[in-house]
């Protein structure tokens, strides 16, 4: 939240006490002040509370500011209070630097100027302070000094997601993946479906593999909210409930730059609170989460949940829930009376079937008064990882899969490398490739799917090699018998059903030859001319679809 401080506050007349019993009378924990580009509001109050102090020393209080005092103490001990800024970058993007409360007004003016905050300025709480230093800059010299890196309001205006903004795609991956950005403020926490900020960024997207954590804050410019605008929030509007150890910074930042996401979610104070299980199972599974109704190991049930974690450390991570089944619409089921019998009987099965060994986090959570278990996979850092030393499993979409020998030797080669996998090379946006040459033969390809990329027959048996669109890589020696679901429905269509181009719907030159719904996920079949020669791409899902592609599909 902002304070008078801050150039653009609509309430000038208010004091810092005041913000305070705002905030306590929203029932929060904890605050931070983050005016534009200072700390001036901060460091007013503790210099107003040290004049305080020094008259009481003096024996010189009066009733009234005795008053004053007590009050001011009185609400230090009930609330965190957390200082920071709302920085200004190049370009004019808002970064949120929040650090400890006992933090030197000095070390943090120091900050400022470090990133070229010019010294008359200081003091002005302006959203404008000239040229300063880049966002990546920025995030880095705030991590550096001990502060948590929060994107200001990500997804609306001065925002890193830079939504609205046709190009600038590698730029927008590079502000959002940052490993020195700990999460994103946004304004649609709230909201459900697919198209919200937190959809984007849990990690299915091929662009976006990194998992972000969105979190929600008020950014009050006043006391409470407009009467007369309701886009004009008040302390208290937006606010963010989280789980933490204790009520302490050091609690806080453990949290925000965790991989725990069940630990943070919008606060509502109406009797039902936020169902975090219930909002995943509305997004359905993908490459980074999935459903079990049942964990028994008759019918093979428990063998699929260890083999789904073993496809999330060998690709992007990700969470299994244990109890419900992927259906929104089905109660879920729970895992009974006694979920501790449950997680032990995971963590064995885990420890004792998975290699090397894999620190998983496994823990109940609750989701329509039922309680379920959760179990949070990391990204491995030594792959592959085997299933019974021998059955090596990746994540493919919203499947589980067994590797094969080419997607081996990537996994091998990752680890023998540098430790853990690095983010798959980012993808370019359509529009980066246009504006990079005047003659371009093909638009940039969807980010999901497949597509055949050659054939050759061997002793009558034909042969493929698949390329993946979520990252490019080619897969090759693939057979109608070895192929996982997704290749063998591409090399059915083309051998069964090849491309009509008569029959195809055409916008210039891409189009749509075929679309269905699958798992509850449409999948289009699309295609491409390019010089003459068609490029169909196969299974393509929601999160590869972009640019050109998604005006083709009425995106």
């Amino acid at each position: 939240m902002h304070t008078p401080a801050s150039a653009d506050h609509q309430q000038k007349n208010i004091t810092c006490l005041e913000i305070l019993q705002e905030a306590e009378r929203r029932d929060l924990d904890i605050i931070a002040f983050t005016d534009h580009n200072t700390v001036a509001g901060y460091k007013q109050m503790l210099e107003e509370i040290d004049d305080l102090e020094l008259l009481k020393r003096l024996n010189r209080l009066k009733p009234e500011e005795e008053k004053r005092l007590q009050e001011y103490r009185r609400l230090q001990d009930k609330l965190l209070l957390l200082t920071g800024f709302e920085f200004t970058a190049t370009f004019g993007f808002h970064i949120l630097g929040i650090f400890p409360p006992d933090t030197s007004m000095r070390e943090l003016e120091f900050l400022l100027l470090q990133m070229n905050v010019p010294e008359d300025k200081l003091d002005d709480g302006a959203t404008e302070v000239g040229a300063t230093v880049d966002v990546l800059t920025a995030y880095q010299m705030i991590a550096d000094a001990g502060g948590l890196v929060i994107a200001a309001h990500a997804n609306s205006a001065h925002g890193v997601a830079m939504q609205g903004i046709r190009f600038g795609g590698q730029t927008r991956i590079a502000f959002t993946q940052d490993p020195n950005l700990h999460a994103l403020e946004v304004t649609d926490l709230e909201r459900v479906g697919k198209k919200t900020t937190a959809r984007f960024f849990d990690g299915s997207k091929p662009e976006y593999p990194r998992r972000m954590r969105c979190i929600q804050g008020s950014d009050a410019h006043r006391l409470t909210r407009d009467p007369n605008n309701p886009r004009n929030p008040g302390i208290g509007d937006r606010v963010t409930e989280i789980l933490l150890d204790e009520l302490s910074f050091p609690a806080l930042y453990a949290v925000l730059t965790g991989d725990d996401f069940a630990r943070t979610r919008p606060y509502r104070a109406e009797a039902h609170p936020f169902d975090y299980i219930q909002a995943a199972r509305a997004e359905g599974p993908n490459i980074v989460q999935d459903f079990h109704e049942r964990y028994i190991r008759r019918g093979g049930f428990l063998d699929a949940i260890v083999a789904d974690v073993c496809a999330f450390a060998n690709t992007n991570g990700g969470a299994l829930y244990i109890g419900v089944s992927p259906d929104a619409d089905t109660p879920p089921v729970g895992v009974g009376n006694t979920p501790t019998r449950v997680i032990n009987a995971l963590k064995t099965e885990i420890e004792t079937r998975i290699t090397p060994t894999l620190p998983v986090s496994i823990d109940v959570q609750e989701t329509q008064n039922v309680k379920v278990v959760r179990i949070v996979v990391p990204r491995g850092e030594h792959p592959p990882y085997a299933l019974d030393e021998s059955q090596i499993f990746i994540r493919s979409e919203a499947e589980t899969t067994p590797a094969v020998r080419d997607e081996i030797v990537e996994l091998v080669k990752l680890g023998v490398g540098a430790g853990a996998p690095a983010a798959p090379a980012p993808i370019k946006t359509a529009e980066e490739k246009q504006l990079q040459t005047d003659s371009r033969l093909s638009i940039d390809p969807p980010h999901t799917g497949v597509e055949i990329a050659a054939v050759e027959t061997r002793n009558t048996v034909r042969y493929y090699t698949m390329r993946d669109l979520r990252n490019g890589s080619l897969v090759s020696n693939v057979t109608r018998n070895s192929a996982r679901r997704l290749w063998r429905y591409a090399i059915d269509e083309a051998e069964n059903n090849p491309v009509k181009p008569n029959q195809v719907r055409w916008i210039g030159n891409i189009g749509i030859w075929k679309q269905r719904e699958y798992n509850t996920q449409m999948r289009y079949d699309l295609v491409e001319k390019v010089n003459d020669e068609l490029h169909v791409y196969y299974g393509v899902t929601e999160e590869g679809i972009h640019g050109p592609w998604a005006a083709l599909v009425g995106e």
